[in-house]
Formats: C-alpha cells, sequence, structure tokens
C-alpha cells in the first residue's frame, strides 16, 4: 500500500488534542520513558543505522557528511541524556505571558498554548529525530517528522521506539510520526497540507529551505545555513583569536555553527594569518584567501573566487579576506552572510559595540567560537534548530519558540 501523507497528518492532528491536554507529569514521564528505552534498545538503532552507513560509503557521501550519519553507543546516550535535559525544563504551556485589566473590567491574559501539529524535514542527522520530537511533546504539539533517505532506517528505529515508550503510557503513538516515503513528492504534498500541519521547521542545505520557502503553502520556520564569520579586529589578542579560529572551523566541520569564512584586519594580517595557518594545518584546512591573504601565505593558500565567501563548505575549507577596518568587515559579513552566527575577536569596546549592533545575524559574538550556536549551550536543552529569520523566532529555538499564544477574556457581563 502506497504511504499516505495525508491520513498520517490527520493521525497526527487527532492526536495533538490529546497532547494538547497533558499534564506537566505526563509528558516528563513519557519523555523519561523515551530515554530509558533508547538507551536499552540502543542495539537495534545501531543496526538499523550500519545499513544507512554502508549505502552512504556505496553512495560516495564525504566523509564529515559519513560522521553527521553516524551513531555509536556513546551518541545514542548522549541522545537519551538530552531527552532528560527537556525532562528539566520548565513547561512553557500555560504560562501567562502578559496579565491587564481594561478600563471596562475585562481581565484580559495572553498564555502559551501548543502550535498542534508541527511538521520538520530534514536531513542527514538522525539525532534531529529524537530532539525534534521531545522538544514538540514537551510542548504539548504532535510531530510529522520527514528525515532524507539516507537516515531512513536510523530514523525508523528511533521513531519506532518513541512510539512503543508512548503507548507504555498510555498516549497516542500518532504523536510522534516518520513520513516513510522520502520522495520529492510526499515531501512537496507535505508542504501543502493546510488545516492539518499548522508549520513546517526545515532543517538542513541551502536547497531543502529554499524549497520549504518557495512550495510550502503552510506557514514556515526558516532555519538557516551556517556561512558564520570570524572578523580579527586590529586590537584582537592573536593567540586568542588563533584559538577560536581553529575551534569553529576544525572542531566539527559539517555543522551550521562552525566558521567557514575569516575576515583579518590588514594591521594584524601579516603576524596573524601565518600563525593561524599553522595551526589549521594540524587539521588539513585549505585557506582560499583574497590577493594580499596569498601574499602573505604563498602556497599555503589558494585563490579564492567570488563564490567561495558566499559557500557554507561544510569541510576543512576556510575563505580569507584581508580588511582595512571593522566597517568594511562589516559591510563584508552582511553582504555574504546567511545571518546565523558571526564573531568579533577584540581588546577595542567601541569595535565591538559597532560590530554586535551593525552585524545583521541571529547570533553575534565578542571573543567566543560561533560553535556555541546551539540550544543546549544557551540553556534552551536540545534545540529544533537555529531559525535566521526574524519573525516569530530567531537564533536557537528550544520550547518557547515551539509554542503560540492565545487571549483569554474574563468578564462579568460586558458588552460593546
Amino acid at each position: 500500500m502506497a504511504y499516505d501523507i495525508t491520513a498520517a497528518a490527520l493521525a497526527a492532528k487527532q492526536a495533538s488534542q490529546a497532547a494538547s491536554l497533558l499534564s506537566t507529569k505526563e509528558k516528563n514521564d513519557a519523555l523519561t520513558a523515551i530515554s530509558r528505552i533508547l538507551v536499552q534498545q540502543a542495539d537495534s538503532v545501531l543496526e538499523a543505522n550500519a545499513i544507512d552507513l554502508a549505502q552512504a560509503k556505496e553512495n560516495g557521501m564525504p566523509t564529515v557528511m559519513q560522521d553527521r550519519l553516524l551513531l555509536t553507543r556513546e551518541r545514542i546516550e548522549g541522545i537519551a541524556s538530552s531527552v532528560l535535559d527537556v525532562v528539566k525544563l520548565e513547561d512553557p504551556i500555560g504560562q501567562v505571558v502578559e496579565g491587564y485589566r481594561t478600563e471596562n473590567g475585562l481581565n484580559i491574559q495572553r498564555i502559551r498554548v501548543p502550535m498542534g501539529v508541527i511538521g520538520i524535514i530534514f536531513e542527514s542527522r538522525p539525532n534531529v529525530t529524537v530532539d525534534a520530537a521531545v522538544l514538540c511533546l514537551k510542548a504539548g504539539s504532535a510531530v510529522l517528522l520527514r528525515g532524507g533517505k539516507e537516515a531512513f532506517h536510523s530514523n525508523l528505529a528511533f521513531v519506532r521506539l518513541m512510539q512503543q515508550a508512548l503507548e507504555e503510557c498510555g498516549l497516542p503513538k500518532e504523536l510522534i510520526q516518520l513520513v516513510e516515503d522520502t520522495s520529492r513528492e510526499t515531501a512537496t504534498k507535505m508542504m501543502k497540507l493546510n488545516g492539518l500541519l499548522d508549520v513546517l521547521i526545515p532543517r538542513g542545505g541551502a536547497g531543502l529551505i529554499r524549497s520549504c520557502v518557495e512550495n510550502a503553502t503552510v506557514p514556515v520556520i526558516e532555519t538557516g545555513t551556517g556561512n558564520c564569520h570570524i572578523y580579527v579586529d586590529a586590537s584582537a589578542d592573536l593567540d586568542m583569536a588563533v584559538n577560536i579560529v581553529f575551534n569553529a572551523k576544525t572542531s566539527r566541520p559539517s555543522v551550521c555553527n562552525a566558521a567557514e569564512s575569516l575576515l583579518v584586519h590588514r594591521d594584524v594580517a601579516q603576524a596573524f594569518l601565518p600563525i593561524c595557518q599553522k595551526k589549521l594545518a594540524e587539521k588539513n584546512v585549505e585557506i582560499r584567501g583574497c590577493e594580499e591573504t596569498c601574499k602573505i601565505l604563498g602556497d599555503l593558500a589558494v585563490p579564492a573566487t567570488e563564490e567561495d565567501y558566499g559557500k557554507e563548505f561544510l569541510d576543512y575549507i576556510i575563505s580569507c579576506k584581508v580588511v582595512g577596518s571593522v566597517e568594511e568587515a562589516i559591510r563584508h559579513i552582511n553582504r555574504y552572510s546567511t545571518g546565523h552566527s558571526e564573531c568579533i575577536v577584540t581588546k577595542d569596546l567601541d569595535s565591538a559595540d559597532q560590530f554586535t549592533a551593525a552585524v545583521d545575524s541571529a547570533a553575534v559574538y565578542v571573543n567566543a567560537s560561533t560553535r556555541f550556536t546551539d540550544g543546549g549551550e544557551f540553556g534552551l536543552g536540545a534545540e529544533i534548530g537555529i531559525s535566521t529569520q526574524k519573525l516569530h523566532a530567531r537564533g536557537p529555538m528550544g520550547l518557547k519558540e515551539l509554542t503560540t499564544v492565545k487571549y483569554v477574556i474574563r468578564g462579568n457581563g460586558q458588552i460593546r
């Protein structure tokens, strides 16, 4: 029988009505059960992941992308632990955002309520399956997950275990569902499930996000690719700058908060670039530089193209440009950035203030690695993604960003 995404969404809609009425304890009990079963039955997930990895290698998937796909027992235990972190988070549902009394005696409250049904389209990181599902559950919503075909077996194994935990807790398994048809046609149908899907969140590359934004008729929260920049100012502590660049570029180059572009003030370029290149060489990072960069580094850099400055490499590659001022750095970033995360390394408070005020990105750092742009690092628990749009949510999206509000008005017979 062909997979019917409309039927799945309808089942999610029905289940979401039950989810909206769950107490905090009921949700936390279900999350605890999910965490426990992930650890207890990790072998079934590892077996499924081995199938996905074998196919990835056969299809020539780059090594850094295979790392995104890879699950180990340690990683599964980490995922299970992150579920317990969500248990500890304050339940946003029912929170009074604002309350006031009008002149005619109406008591008006704005209260956090569940979204309903949240659709998430994502690519090759199977941990997203669990992170997204448990956040949506804690936020009182059902979730329809559509992962990429490269992680299908891993995603399905995770979802089946989570559904088993839900049923053990007396909750409908349809609260967490995987779209079991990974075709483009099904993804397009998902984007048009008006009346069934309350919001769609894409997590993945630029092509996926662009497809959702251009084709969806349901509301979309746009998460972003990460062409993240580090600007080394004239007053920077150069040793600190080297460490920040090295961490942001090499600690995990396949993620969206990894640095992709380096800007260096001309006053320190001659001193900084050689020591930075030497450190990056420990991980065989290729530097694609402007004319000045190549003049300083010689054969240790290759000429950058215009395309390189706007590219999310997701690899051991970084673009580099020498600039004459903080203003030039800001102009360059605002032109080429995807609006994700940017950093200035500086001792100058005025430069730092100018940078944080003028750079138009979701997260702007002073003297810290861009790798911190993460829901867990920001104290939000697991995250659903990094929003680079400006409506409703921006930056790491945790529980509150997965809710909406409604007004509750209490009167004593007032009429207008």
